[in-house]
């Protein structure tokens, strides 16, 4: 359709773009399949700009509307989308996006008078949110007493009783009516108050503001594990010091909506798409800028949905005075390392160690990242410390000996090595992972070979579509010479791994060895081809390989000075 320069500068106001050359210039069709191929994406930034382009050249596209609002909202950029929400919204196009931004709005300027006059059947988000929502815009009107009705309302309806009770509690609790919050989160063995990490500590902070601090901390203690939480260790710490805790969860109506926002953005989070969680996350964070679940929760989202600058960007909100600060750091050294910001992934956790240096979680990060790196002496420096920070004897802690005996493998400490494995494996006896380590170790070196096939064997029994753990089977029984039993699962292990160098060439010795000579010789020209020239660190060794098809295996392992080929039993 043709736009006169007046309706497109009228909604290029609304839209907060500036019509430049390129967006007078006729590529509306362009920016809309740009715009497109970045939604496919998740690149948000990149939607909005396109689509905001192709919407100035038809701004009477409803899919164009809402294709703009939703990059805005996904961006935390609530204030930008609100014009265009309310455009929609006077042009009677039905949109849940616009509707959370309109209804964002006036919880922050207050119009609580405006938001309860909202019709829910065609301005409504939906029926939780608006349920919930009306109640604590009764109580940012001074309602109390048709704020609990609503919620009784809700929590009268299938499925939402939880919802409704949680927030009941909370409004209770913000206006200083902590008795009657109380009642609600200590019926039924505390039910509600188990309703997720906030809600018990929300009631924590309840009890200790009806100076009930050890009812406090018994509740902590059945609710948390025993571990290195800062914030749980921070709340026992003010507890057990008879600090009355001030109640924070809600403190004004508004933070009440931001709570309705990220209760049912969480509740989602496992069921729906990821895009559609953080709409509610990111109006959650618009209502209250502190909320920490609220932020951390589009953080993750954002890392799942792989745009990692704006994962960072959310992770940064997150400030060093919160107990959370950590969990934020973690997660962004976390996403710097997938960017391949190794060297600046390894400065946050550098940092977070020597900021809390006795927190287990940020040096097994760094130690993890380390060996990833292959700096495999600081790795084991990073373990040692993870080590002395945990429970000796836990049986979760089998990960980080199992950890740390790879990197003293790879840097030829072998006895430290397999004493970190036997130690793995004293722990968590049967875990699939440390016995094929160990076990394919040994056979590599020529030890205790019939303890490796035991082991490997229960690997296998654990793990049977592990093509490893497989190859380590067929490798174990050629080490023992007994190749006719190596052939069938060294032909297993290269189905399951049909481009993996190391498997390819095990299974042409295994051919040789059983007088399959050109099929042997296609497998090493296999292998050879699946070699990256840039894995300098790989086993399958490329120069060794092609030995084998110049001279084959025999005269290889006697180049090498190793034993013959043998058969079991000398025959």
């Amino acid at each position: 359709m043709v736009v006169s320069l007046v309706h497109r500068a009228a909604w290029a106001a609304v839209l907060g773009m500036s019509l430049g050359g390129a967006a007078v210039a006729d590529t509306g069709a362009g920016a809309y399949l740009a715009g497109r191929q970045a939604i496919y994406e998740s690149d948000y930034a990149a939607a909005e700009r396109y689509y905001t382009r192709a919407l100035a050249f038809d701004p009477q596209n409803q899919r164009l509307m809402e294709s703009v609002l939703l990059a805005r909202v996904a961006l935390g950029e609530i204030e930008r989308a609100l014009p265009l929400a309310q455009e929609m919204e006077a042009e009677g196009l039905a949109n849940q996006a616009a509707r959370m931004v309109i209804a964002a709005d006036l919880v922050q300027r207050g119009q609580f008078a405006d938001l309860l006059a909202r019709d829910p059947e065609t301005q409504g988000v939906g029926p939780l949110v608006d349920g919930l929502m009306l109640a604590w815009a009764h109580i940012g009107q001074g309602e109390m007493t048709k704020s609990m009705e609503q919620f009784d309302t809700v929590a009268a309806q299938d499925g939402l009783r939880e919802f409704a009770l949680y927030h009941k509690a909370l409004a209770l609790a913000s206006v200083g009516d902590f008795e009657g919050a109380e009642a609600i989160f200590g019926a039924d063995e505390g039910r509600v108050a188990r309703f997720s990490r906030r809600a018990a500590l929300a009631r924590v902070e309840i009890l200790s503001q009806l100076d009930r601090n050890a009812a406090a901390l018994q509740f902590l203690d059945s609710v948390f594990a025993s571990g290195s939480d800062p914030t749980i260790e921070a709340y026992t710490a003010r507890l057990q010091a008879g600090e009355t805790l001030p109640f924070t969860h809600v403190r004004s109506a508004q933070d009440g909506v931001a709570e309705v926002f990220f209760t049912v953005g969480a509740a989602l989070n496992s069921e729906a798409a990821h895009d559609y969680v953080l709409l509610y996350s990111r109006v959650a964070t618009y209502l209250r800028p502190d909320h920490i679940d609220a932020i951390l929760l589009s953080a993750e989202l954002l890392e799942e949905l792989e745009q990692h600058d704006l994962a960072v960007a959310a992770y940064r909100m997150v400030p060093p005075s919160s107990s959370d600060f950590h969990v934020a750091e973690l997660g962004r050294a976390d996403v710097l390392a997938r960017m391949g910001k190794t060297d600046a992934a390894a400065e946050v956790l550098e940092n977070l160690a020597a900021r809390q240096p006795d927190l287990p979680s940020v040096h097994v990060a760094l130690a993890d990242l380390q060996r990833r790196q292959e700096n495999y002496a600081a790795a084991v420096t990073a373990y040692d410390r993870a080590i002395e920070l945990t429970e000796a004897n836990s049986g979760g802690n089998w990960f980080l000996y199992y950890a740390r005996g790879i990197s003293h493998e790879r840097l030829k400490h072998w006895d430290k090595a397999e004493a970190d494995f036997r130690k793995a494996l004293e722990l968590n006896p049967d875990q699939p992972q440390v016995l094929n380590y160990l076990g394919y170790s040994l056979v590599e070196r020529r030890e205790k070979l019939d303890e490796a096939l035991e082991m490997i064997q229960r690997a296998v029994a654990a793990q049977p579509d592990s093509g490893y753990i497989v190859d380590s089977l067929g490798w174990v029984l050629f080490r023992l010479g007994r190749y006719d039993e190596a052939v069938g699962h060294m032909e297993r292990a290269v189905e399951l791994m049909p481009v993996d160098p190391v498997v390819n060439d095990h299974l042409g010795d295994v051919y040789w060895a059983v007088g399959r000579l050109r099929e042997a010789e296609t497998q090493w020209k296999r292998a050879l081809s699946f070699i990256d020239p840039e894995d300098t660190d790989g086993e399958a060794d490329p120069d060794r390989i092609r030995r084998k098809l110049e001279v084959g295996l025999d005269a290889v392992l006697a180049e090498e000075g190793a034993e013959p080929l043998k058969v079991a039993n000398g025959n």
